[in-house]
This record gives structure tokens, C-alpha cells and sequence, in this order.
């Protein structure tokens, strides 16, 4: 099992800009696929953003596309979300997570560790 520890989260105006970690313990995450997801108060949890172990294929929502950006550096066992332009809607709390394998997913089930999530708000 792998300790997923996000951190960078906090109050930001509209417009502004986040960066947002994800560190590993417990085993590397060089051979697994990752993920951030983000659930807003009042619903349900979504996928916002995926990486592949090698860091060579990236995924992210509609809602996303254009303004976060996901990254890792598997020699630091980290991921990153780069979260830029953010809206209101973007108010949520953040996880990270860790895939069951390599293949690269979308939904939850597809991933078998998980952060205890980071605040973001964005509100001016």
C-alpha cells in the first residue's frame, strides 16, 4: 500500500493560480498510473486529471482542459497539478491517486490509494 500526501491547496481569487503535490511513501510510483480527482461540496466525486507512469500520455476533463496541467517526477515518487486561470467551480477538495496498475484511468474504481485531499477555493 502507498501514503499519498497532497499539499499546495488554499484560497485564491478568480484568475489565479495553484500548484498542487502529491507525495508517495511506501512504494514507488514509477510502475503505476496516477490521477487527481476533486469533489465539490454537495456532489460527487470527479475525475479531473491522469498521467501515466511514464508521464507520457495525459488526461484531463472538459471542464479542466486548457488551464490545470499534470505532471510527475518519478524520482521524487510526486505528482503535480498545476491549476491555472481557476473559476469558483473550481472550488473543491483535491485528491490524489494512485492506479491499481499501469493502465491509465477515469473513474474511481480504477484507482486503489487514495490522499486525504487538499481545500482549494477560489473566491475573491
Amino acid at each position: 500500500q502507498v501514503q499519498l500526501v497532497e499539499s499546495g491547496g488554499g484560497l485564491v481569487q478568480p484568475g489565479g493560480s495553484l500548484r498542487l503535490s502529491c507525495a508517495a511513501s511506501g512504494r514507488t510510483l514509477s510502475n503505476y498510473a496516477m490521477g487527481w480527482f476533486r469533489q465539490a461540496p454537495g456532489r460527487e466525486r470527479e475525475f479531473v486529471s491522469a498521467i501515466s507512469e511514464s508521464g507520457g500520455r495525459l488526461y484531463y476533463a472538459e471542464s479542466v482542459k486548457g488551464r490545470f496541467a499534470i505532471s510527475r517526477n518519478n524520482a521524487k515518487n510526486a505528482v503535480y497539478l498545476q491549476m491555472n486561470s481557476l473559476k469558483p467551480e473550481d472550488t473543491a477538495v483535491y485528491y490524489c491517486a494512485a492506479a491499481r496498475g499501469a493502465v491509465v484511468g477515469v473513474h474511481e474504481h480504477e484507482y486503489g490509494d487514495w490522499g486525504q485531499g487538499t481545500q482549494v477555493t477560489v473566491s475573491s
